[in-house]
């Protein structure tokens, strides 16, 4: 196996936390000790539900959180309503407020 080769692999697998050569020996035992009192510390269990803050937060939790909805569908749908809306008449019918066209 080439050197290239197995450099390329090395970075996929990880180094090995905890070999079986490296446990018994004195040295090892003390970096072992500290690698499980770091994994100690760790919390456990799923992790607390966060609270959405902001405009689109909120809206995210409550349309696409736990029960999503098909209410965006129609929020967007309304909206583009609105939008032609106001362009057509910025556009072309605030021309004909007075008289006919």
């Amino acid at each position: 196996m080439s050197f290239v080769m197995r450099r390329g692999l090395s970075t996929l697998i990880p180094p090995k936390v905890a070999s079986p050569s490296g446990i018994g020996a004195a040295q090892d035992a003390a970096r072992m000790q500290r690698v499980v009192s770091f994994y100690e510390k760790l919390p456990r269990g799923p992790a607390p539900q966060t609270k959405a803050t902001g405009l689109l937060g909120r809206y995210q939790a409550r349309y696409f959180g736990k029960n999503p909805s098909p209410a965006p569908i129609v929020h967007v749908i309304g909206f583009l309503i609105v939008l032609g809306y106001g362009n057509n008449y910025y556009f072309h019918l605030r021309h004909h407020k007075n008289n006919a066209h």
